[in-house]
């Protein structure tokens, strides 16, 4: 879940702007408690025409006061920027050939197409168009946005696309024959739906979707699993498994791995808790891990990642210990694991990437990523150390968990073009096959580390990013940037558009890696669930304050931006210390934390937050949600809050909301709301250069 990944009054904007908004008169606004009836919820009908009147109303007057040349030179960089065709086009192997999906300025919805791994290590490759989107779309008259394929492995000939209307999460799915490039006649298709599908063989899936009543949960995700054969009607499909109404959903998959062939069911209670099933026989046998561990079979080894001690087999291994033994035998009952990764008070397991012969450990040090090597030689796990940079961030993915030992390493950092290596286990020797062009001059630039006391003491890095030759006198104009929320650990990355929109403008970029994050493991995360939630939000404050005290930058000129978790983040540290700030940038947030729940898959995040109806739960809740705590007899800094009408993930109901409550207390904000792009707030590389210039525009404007 990139990102994956991926806002004094302005004149005419006044109270009165707006359809249902106060006028003089009006009782004080204010937003309700849990419970109580909210005055602006039909704000919250997505595709009303009174809501969207007001949308548009709102947008003409952000487009108004961030426009102009200085905003379209911007726009037109940055779109530039991420249409250019020198970026890496990113691949996945199937079978003999590399996929990808681009996006240019010739091939605005993008086209799905391949090469193979000979030509792809060419400067300029020859590629083979499969879908084109853009013609798709004008076929069908829908605003299609491709949201990914599935084929069967090793090497099928089928895949399963799926497509979303603007961008949402809900999508429509097809199967497509890769033989023939076009969509199979009478093949698998779901209608558009929050769905799972996955393979089992050529002429059979197993699918999870929204079969009718009672067929999704509270979450909004499927409840029911089916095992659906070739030409056999979706309702007449066998059921395998019914999770429970109130958990967040369930799946099947099959390991198509020759020789270790293995059905699945998934029952994913929370966000954080799951149980996991082997089908035996037709029948389920559960699989015996902790609720909050993931487990996965791996050929012959079960692989165990833990989120909390567990004590088995007569010891106890750590939280974020990676653990493996033999499948057979662990399904007996035997417990002899062997610990692939235990950490440190500094280290976490970043990830796990799985080639013909080899695990691949990414590991996160202070922030900073290197590589671990484990090769399984007469039933031992053999360990080395991958040689590869020390510096920025590291991404492993194997091109062919199946068939092949090799695998791309993406390297990066704040600075350096990201580049692409095409690597192969059991050696350091790497090619280096692909890089990203230097979209900006980084020799002005210098990269820090630091650290700030939080409230209760504990150091939080995080890192900054400026000009060598900037003046410690508190005038810098900074940006602060946070996410702090389901173990998403944010890394030093290369961004063009952050180099031109930003840096090139005077500015500072700071990325702070406070608690909820996966920085430093699970107990990183752990540290800021549901009643600890306002630690993330005290260490956000901590680096501020730090930035201030160290004279970086001052409240003047110092503006914080996130988007969904990271906008609750920066919306709840806008009402507890505005004195901080000058800027917010708020995107596709959650706001108002009385009704999270209520809203799209907001039940599927009460793992993290807690449950808002429960008055225990909801008094601590209360304290921090930033839709029951912004007062008219406060001053904040100015705010800008984006969305997406399309955002079927985080309701764009949120940061109306909160932007007309703000308004009719008299504060100072913008609101932008794109009417495509789904949970990233843009469909397209145009929509994506427009929403990312009016944020610049905006912080420019505040801070300089």
């Amino acid at each position: 879940m990139a990102a994956k990944l991926v806002i004094g009054l302005a004149a005419g904007l006044g109270a009165g702007l707006a359809a249902g908004s106060a006028t003089a008169g009006d009782a004080p606004a204010q937003a309700p408690a849990s419970g109580a009836a909210d005055p602006r919820l039909w704000l919250e009908d997505v595709a009303g025409d009174k809501p969207l009147a007001w949308v548009r109303e709102h947008n003409a007057v952000a487009e108004r006061e961030l426009g102009g040349a200085a905003h379209e030179a911007l726009r037109a960089r940055l779109q530039t920027i991420l249409d250019a065709k020198e970026r890496i086009p990113y691949a996945s192997k199937h079978g003999d050939y590399l996929y990808n999906f681009w996006r240019d300025a010739q091939h605005v919805r993008g086209i799905w197409r391949r090469t193979t791994l000979l030509e792809y290590r060419k400067e300029d490759p020859h590629w083979e168009t499969v879908i084109d989107l853009d013609a798709l779309a004008r076929s069908e008259n829908e605003n299609w946005v491709w949201a990914g394929a599935s084929c069967l492995e090793p090497r099928g000939d089928r895949c399963l696309v799926s497509l979303s209307r603007g961008g949402g999460d809900a999508q429509v799915v097809r199967e497509f024959d890769l033989k023939t490039r076009a969509f199979v006649a009478n093949g698998f298709a779901l209608p558009e739906a929050k769905s799972s599908i996955a393979w089992i063989d050529q002429d059979t899936v197993f699918v999870g979707t929204d079969f009718g009543k009672d067929a999704m949960t509270t979450s909004g995700y499927p409840r029911i699993v089916k095992e659906w054969k070739r030409g056999q009607p979706l309702a007449s499909a066998r059921t395998v498994y019914e999770a429970s109404a109130t958990d967040l959903s369930a799946s099947a998959s099959r390991d198509l791995t020759p020789g270790y062939e293995r059905d699945f069911v998934s029952r994913q209670i929370d966000f954080y808790t799951s149980e996991l099933f082997l089908v035996d026989a037709g029948k389920l046998v559960k699989v015996d891990k902790p609720l909050d561990a993931n487990a996965y079979a791996v050929r012959d080894q079960m692989l165990v990642e833990l989120r909390s001690a567990w004590t088995t087999g007569g010891r106890t291994w750590p939280q974020g210990s990676l653990l493996a033994m033999n499948f057979d035998r662990f399904m007996r009952g035997e417990r002899d694991f062997q610990a692939l990764f235990t950490p440190s008070a500094t280290t976490s397991l970043d990830g796990v990437a799985v080639t013909k012969n080899a695990l691949l450990l990414t590991v996160l040090d202070k922030v900073k990523n290197r590589v671990v090597e484990l090769r399984r030689v007469d039933n031992a796990w053999q360990r080395r150390d991958v040689a590869a940079p020390g510096i920025g961030s590291l991404g492993v993915s194997a091109l062919d968990h199946i068939e092949s030992d090799q695998y791309f390493l993406t390297v990066t950092d704040f600075l350096n073009p990201t580049t692409l290596y095409l690597g192969e286990a059991g050696a350091d020797a790497r090619e280096r096959v692909k890089a990203m062009p230097a979209y900006f001059d980084s020799k002005p630039y210098t990269v820090t580390q630091h650290e700030a006391k939080s409230k209760d003491g504990t150091l939080v890095p995080y890192f900054v990013v400026m000009d060598r030759k900037a003046k410690m006198d508190g005038k810098n104009p900074t940006v602060l940037y946070g996410y702090g929320g389901f173990e998403v650990s944010l890394k030093p990355s290369y961004s063009g558009l952050i180099g031109n929109a930003w840096l090139d403008q005077g500015g500072v970029y700071v990325l702070a890696n406070i608690r909820g994050g996966g920085e430093f493991g699970p107990r990183w995360h752990q540290a800021a669930l549901k009643e600890n939630r306002q630690k993330a939000y005290d260490d956000f404050i901590a680096v501020a304050q730090d930035l201030i005290a160290r004279k970086v930058t001052s409240p003047r000129h110092l503006g914080i931006m996130g988007g969904s978790n990271g906008g609750l983040l920066v919306g709840a540290t806008l009402v507890q210390r505005p004195d901080l700030f000058n800027a917010v940038v708020c995107q596709v947030p959650l706001l108002d934390m009385a009704r999270y729940h209520k809203l799209l898959a907001g039940a599927s995040w009460m793992g993290e937050y807690g449950d808002p109806d429960d008055p225990k739960q909801w008094e601590y809740i209360s304290k921090y949600s930033p839709y029951q705590n912004v007062f008219k007899d406060k001053h904040y800094p100015r705010v800008l809050f984006t969305t997406s009408t399309r955002d079927d993930r985080v309701h764009p109901g949120h940061a109306r909301k909160m932007a007309a409550l703000m308004q009719e207390q008299g504060h100072d904000i913008l609101y932008w709301e794109n009417t495509e792009g789904g949970h990233g707030g843009a469909a397209n590389n145009a929509q994506a250069a427009r929403m990312w210039a009016l944020t610049y525009s905006f912080l420019l404007k505040q801070l300089k």
